[in-house]
Parts: C-alpha cells; structure tokens; sequence
C-alpha cells in the first residue's frame, strides 16, 4: 500500500475559474445523490478536514456541501476542549459527535489534534500523543466496523501561500477577525508541524480510512479535488 505524503503533493496544480464552475456544478450533483443513497441505505460518512491554517477548509466543506440538504448533513467546528471536554478521554467528545444512519459527519478539525497541535505545542504529554495513534486507529475501525465510510482530507499548502493569505486576511476587515497573533506564531513551528503530520499520516492511513492529500494552493483545484476524491469514495455507498 503506497502511503500518501505531504512531499508527493504537487502545489502547482490549478484550475481556470472557468473550469472550475463547469466542474463544480457536476460534481456537487453526484455529491447530492450520494447524499441520497446515504439515507436510502441508512449508511453514514465521517469526513475530516484537516490543513494548514488558511489551508482553504471551510471553503472546501462549503462547495461539498453546496447542493446536499442540510437535514442530511452536519458540520462540527471543532476548537480547544471545554473544561467539561478536558475531565474526559479527549476521544469522548467526538464520539458524542458521530452521526445517525441516513447523515454525513463533517469535522472541520478532528481527534487529529492530539498528534498535531497537542504534540507540538505541549499539550499532551509525549506518552499520551504516541500512545493515540493506536487509539485512533481502534476508533476507526470501530466506525467501519458499525457500517460507517471514513474519509480524511488533509489540505496542504506551502509556507508562502500561507503568509500571503494571512496578510490578505488581515487586511480584510470582514475576515480580520480569523487571523490572531498565534497564527502567526504557529509559523515559526512549521518544521516541528511538519514532521507530526507526516507522522500521522503514515501511521494511521488505511484503506478503509484513508488519508487524501490535497494540494491547497489553488483554491480552485482544492476545492474540485476534495468533492472527486468524495465522490469516489463513497460511489458504492
């Protein structure tokens, strides 16, 4: 099985914005009948968005979701645990999370965080974000072993595309509000960053939950590519 990597990516692809409308519409349709299929066959779908901050993942979840119904959707925006959230397992609060037959669960950040953000900041200790990747891979299989479809996008960017989305952001002041100073400093660990989510991805993608590498520097092409991978992995739904 050849894992996929942040290094395998190519960041220069790219799409016209008129290729991309053409490809856009069609391609939600088939989104929208899967949806169908989903309820008809009282099946479910766990997707995870995972990236770079100013990665594009919002935009993505937008235009996969852009024709579906929302009553057969759900989208868990997911920040740092509450103090509720932080007394228990760290897994406990996704799996209140998970959706009923007939839905797709969308995270919008994911259980990923213990091996990405924890790990690198010092939120979890170095026993705690090793022992995860085991016990992430027994909460997966638990989901495929209860019918669910597991999907995971991770949207990689480079470096500059990522200040410069940050600079338009900042200058923005209708999104000025998403970019904070520790997004900035979140740079500086990009290194470290890297390494954890090459980590991850080698160690918990599989064929029943695999990850998908997305090129993100072309919002076009990112968008596009995350609603054909859906679409091909979950035809058969």
């Amino acid at each position: 099985m050849v894992r996929p990597s942040l290094k395998s990516a190519n960041l220069s692809l790219s799409l016209t914005k008129s290729d991309y409308k053409k490809k856009l519409k069609d391609l939600q349709e088939q989104a929208k009948k899967i949806t169908f299929s989903v309820v008809d066959n009282q099946k479910s779908i766990v997707i995870v968005f995972e990236g770079w901050d100013a990665a594009g993942k919002g935009g993505a979840i937008r235009r996969l979701t852009g024709m579906m119904d929302p009553r057969l959707y759900e989208v868990h925006n997911i920040a740092a645990p509450d103090s509720t959230e932080r007394t228990r397992n760290y897994l406990w609060r996704f799996w209140r999370r998970l959706p009923e037959r007939g839905v797709i669960g969308i995270f919008d950040r994911s259980w990923y965080g213990r091996v990405m953000v924890e790990r690198v900041e010092g939120f979890a200790t170095a026993d705690e974000w090793k022992r995860a990747y085991r016990e992430i891979q027994w909460f997966e299989e638990d989901l495929i072993h209860s019918g669910i479809k597991v999907i995971k996008f991770f949207i990689h960017i480079d470096p500059d595309t990522q200040k410069e989305r940050f600079t338009a952001r900042g200058d923005d002041p209708l999104r000025r509000w998403k970019l904070t100073e520790e997004d900035w400093r979140n740079r500086e660990k990009w290194p470290q960053y890297e390494e954890a989510i090459e980590e991850m991805i080698a160690k918990t993608h599989s064929p029943e939950a695999p990850w998908v590498i997305v090129p993100g520097n072309d919002k076009y092409f990112a968008r596009v590519h995350v609603l054909e991978e859906f679409v091909k992995h979950c035809k058969d739904i």
